[in-house]
């Protein structure tokens, strides 16, 4: 658990001594677990007794406790989620069986990384650990309604909807949260408690008035204020607290008449009764009361660094003493809060009474935050004393603990409170704001550029003045030194990311080279951060083997220093720009290098394991070995997020989508695709295969021609288009679309604009020396030949493709084409040099297996008797003879064909149904 979580949030409150048992309810939430519940939720304004009644309930539960209680702080769905683990993991810290005390570590390490991975893919990872939990528990989130966070209750909404059947999960609430309680409430999955339940009945008031309170009312006066209040446990406490003061010491009548004027909105009658307690208390207790009251907990020490005196541990003993709302947050009794809705008032009483005081109050808090090492305290309590300048110091010197400790998103939300021309003044905290910008996967891109170029014009400035700069006298403000120090490596570093997540190679190249020309030897964090960056710029820019020899470095680094997950990243990588090399064999070694060395440690299969069978899967498909393929699929799917490096879910989905198709499944392929495009966010990493253009291909195997001419308008893509590295797969796949257009549709007549592109695209990827690229244009030429009945150079085409592909046994690059392939195979097999080879994909042909039926709309069974016959030469009206119809019937069936191929005449309709198997 970090250190900067405050321990406190996640202690059960211990049930109060004076309580009034409720054991209706407490059947009511014994039920619940019962019946199988995912959620319990408990939803009522303030003072309806919610957390009491809950740990009344746990006190006499069996099943093993985590508790947090949320505050206003936690709005950060980063932070959220870790004080969420953080509680997961006092089940097992509390001895609970079968529960690990580290559930969730790796989650934890992985999101305060610099680049932390997207919030669904960590749920889905922390999901998958608690699955594995064999024991039933209860998680208590209390006080959610303080989370006010679209976020957050998009993350809680996705862990409710897929809990495990042994968590049960508690909300207490002050608001119905933005949870999909309809469709749980439908499907028996939710019980509720509302203001109906929890309200005090008469006997309960009764209990409460005259034993927990010590008040002696008459039975007419305990129904009266029960009705007056709506049975509303804050208020009838309130209201005892006022009669145990002034109103007990005069009679009967004037406690009636006080319960008769007892009426009128919770919130004016609260205003009344505050007034009242806090009048019967010293004015020591008042004074302490309204200046503790901006503080979300109380301790002694803090409460005298607020207040400028010594007593803060023996005044919060004696408002616990007194009932005065305080709630006991741990089992020493040093660590309290006030009741919420008291502090909302007392800080109300507080700016009427002692407005000038305020920001004096929270600048002391800060400074008590600050020397206990709690910087986020510090932070927020200099805001709120308009300590701008302090806060703007604080806020540099947390940066490095804050971003590697799950708060970027925090620190972003307070450094947007400071004016622009303070974050001007400050170079090194301009670019914190950049970093926290990228790390927090925000596309406030133009934000960042913004800041950066502050930071850049005091460096430049800083430069052409030497050794005689003066910092002071430049305007400019630095707290910290060390980042100082690093300051101009982090700007370039943070411009070659901007450029590369905004597909600017050139520039990024530049910067990254920039940062290690920079940096001495020694500065492995930021030197390694560099190199990476212009690993993927080489990459994106078609110099493979440059961005080769780096990643082959980072993985090394990354196995002599123990970091399997790192390791394994760089296997990913390194194997990707091999496979585009065209060393397909090179590449299943590297991966068959790492699996193994994963293998032999033993124990769970470490982050990225998963991408390292469906890489496996790919390659040996790829190769014509399908069962291998299947094989290591499934062991990828199986293994699951738990093995997968998080946040890449967007990458690995794709490669699993090549082999799910390739194997028959191209419904699931897309399903998987449709998946990675959700997911997907701008990184560095260049998106050598867009997810959008392979969805395309998969709709041209279907015959899906009119969405895929929709996706080439989005694009704005055209064949006399400039050709590049990084937009070379999506004009091969227009290559591929324009070529089944022409099968259909002859008359479009763009198959020579295609020939030309694919020229092109063959002599780049052959300076590029780009193997598989080759490979698939030269395919795609010998398609587009044979497409305009040119099969001598189809076949010159064809052969020269096996030629390059034989070495390293490209297959499926081949088989994926179909029955047009399988026919230039045939004669290819007849003669050439690549006979042989020819018959090895022809074999593998005819063991691809055939998909499922690739239409949006199915032919009926009818439909189908009548596409085998035009694939006849029967006439129409023999075709109705045969059939026993009449002509329109079967011009009918032959219309609704043509609409369901995307075809307009016989012959295109049997070439197209050729080419789906449905002959």
């Amino acid at each position: 658990m970090p250190e900067s979580l405050l321990r406190t949030k996640l202690f059960v409150p211990p049930p109060r001594p004076n309580r009034v048992s409720r054991p209706r309810l407490i059947k009511g939430l014994n039920q619940s677990l019962e019946l199988g519940h995912k959620l319990t939720l408990i939803s009522a304004p303030a003072g309806f007794g919610k957390t009491t009644l809950v740990s009344e309930w746990l006190t006499g539960n069996e099943r093993p406790v985590a508790w947090l209680s949320l505050d206003e702080g936690d709005d950060d769905p980063t932070l959220f989620l870790a004080y969420f683990i953080a509680a997961l993991q006092t089940l097992g810290k509390s001895g609970a069986e079968r529960i690990a005390a580290d559930l969730g570590e790796e989650i934890l390490t992985a999101i305060q990384s610099s680049q932390p991975p997207p919030i669904e893919s960590v749920l889905i990872a922390l999901l998958n650990e608690i699955t594995a939990i064999s024991e039933n528990f209860i998680l208590v989130l209390d006080d959610y309604h303080l989370v006010d966070s679209q976020p957050v209750d998009k993350a809680l909404t996705f862990l409710v909807e897929r809990l495990p059947p042994q968590m049960h999960l508690v909300l207490a609430t002050r608001e119905d949260p933005q949870l999909p309680l309809a469709r749980m409430r439908a499907r028996g999955q939710l019980t509720e408690l509302r203001v109906a339940d929890l309200r005090f009945v008469p006997h309960e008031a009764a209990e409460f008035l005259n034993q927990a309170m010590g008040l002696n009312l008459s039975a007419e006066d305990i129904a009266s204020l029960e009705r007056r209040t709506e049975g509303w446990i804050a208020g009838l406490q309130l209201a005892a607290l006022a009669l145990q003061g002034t109103f007990s010491k005069r009679g009967e009548a004037e406690t009636a008449g006080f319960i008769q004027a007892f009426t009128g909105s919770h919130r004016f009658v609260l205003d009344y009764l505050v007034a009242e307690v806090l009048q019967q208390q010293p004015e020591q207790v008042r004074s302490f009361l309204l200046q503790t009251s901006i503080l979300e907990r109380l301790t002694g020490s803090l409460c005298d660094a607020v207040t400028g005196q010594e007593d803060g541990k023996e005044m919060l003993a004696r408002l616990e003493r007194d009932n005065l709302f305080v709630v006991q947050l741990d089992e020493t009794r040093q660590w309290y809060r006030y009741h919420h809705l008291f502090a909302d008032f007392l800080r109300a009483r507080a700016m009427e009474d002692q407005p000038h005081q305020i920001r004096a109050l929270h600048g002391r808090a800060s400074q008590w935050y600050e020397q206990n090492d709690l910087p986020a305290d510090a932070i927020y309590h200099a805001l709120a004393a308009e300590a701008i300048e302090r806060a703007a110091n604080l806020l540099e010197l947390a940066w490095p603990a804050m971003e590697g400790d799950l708060q970027s998103i925090s620190w972003l939300g307070w450094v947007k409170q400071l004016p622009d021309e303070l974050l001007r003044a400050r170079p090194v905290l301009s670019v914190d704001y950049v970093w926290a910008i990228l790390g927090s996967g925000s596309d406030e891109l133009e934000e960042a550029e913004d800041k950066l170029r502050i930071a850049e014009e005091w460096l430049d400035m800083r430069a052409e003045a030497g050794d005689g700069f003066d910092d002071s006298q430049s305007g400019m403000i630095v707290v910290d030194e060390n980042q100082l120090r690093s300051l101009p490596a982090s700007a370039a570093v943070a411009r070659a990311y901007i450029a590369l997540s905004l597909g600017d190679q050139a520039s990024a190249v530049t910067e990254a080279q920039r940062t290690l020309d920079l940096l001495p030897e020694g500065n492995d964090r930021w030197r390694g951060i560099a190199a990476v960056m212009l690993g993927f710029a080489y990459w994106g820019n078609g110099n493979l083997e440059a961005a080769q020899r780096i990643f082959a470095d980072f993985m090394q680094t990354m196995q002599q220093s123990g970091d399997d997950s790192g390791a394994i990243a760089g296997t990913s990588l390194l194997a990707d720009i091999t496979i585009a090399q065209g060393h397909l064999n090179e590449a299943l070694r590297i991966y068959q290098q790492s699996l193994q060395l994963v293998t032999a440690q033993g124990g769970a299969a470490p982050r990225g394991t998963s991408e390292l069978y469906a890489g496996m899967g790919e390659l040996c498909c790829e190769q014509g070995d399908l069962e291998a393929a299947a094989g290591y699929l499934r062991k990828s799917e199986t293994l699951g997020e738990q093995a997968m490096i998080l946040g890449n879910e967007y990458r690995l989905y794709p490669t699993l989508a090549r082999t799910k198709a390739a194997l028959g499944d191209p419904e699931g392929a897309l399903a998987l695709l449709d998946e990675a495009e959700r997911l997907f966010y701008r990184t560095p990493i260049p998106a050598m295969r867009p997810i959008p253009a392979m969805k395309v291909r998969l709709w041209i195997k279907q015959g899906r021609l009119a969405e895929a001419l929709v996706w080439v308008r989005e694009r704005n893509l055209s064949v006399d288009d400039d050709v590049s590295y990084l937009k070379e797969f999506e004009h091969i796949t227009l290559a591929r679309l324009f070529i089944a257009l022409h099968r259909t549709q002859p008359e479009t007549g763009n198959i020579h604009q295609v020939m030309d592109l694919l020229e092109r695209l063959l002599k780049a990827a052959e300076a590029g020396k780009r193997l598989g690229s080759a490979i698939e244009i030269r395919i795609l030429m010998a398609l587009a030949n044979e497409a305009q009945g040119d099969i001598s150079a189809a076949l010159a085409s064809i052969e020269r493709a096996m030629m390059l592909a034989e070495p390293e046994g490209f297959a499926r690059i081949f088989v994926d084409e179909g029955p047009p392939m399988t026919a230039l195979l045939r004669e290819a097999a007849r003669q050439g040099g690549a006979a042989s080879y020819a018959r090895q994909l022809l074999a593998a042909l005819k063991k691809s297996p055939s998909p499922v039926q690739p239409l949006v709309e199915p032919l009926s069974e009818r439909e189908l008797d009548v596409l085998k016959l035009l694939n006849t030469e029967l006439s129409g009206p023999e075709i109705a003879g045969e059939l026993m119809v009449s002509l329109n019937t079967v011009r009918t069936h032959t219309k609704n064909i043509y609409n369901k191929l995307g075809v307009n005449n016989r012959r295109s309709a049997v070439r197209r149904a050729e080419e789906l198997n449905l002959l």
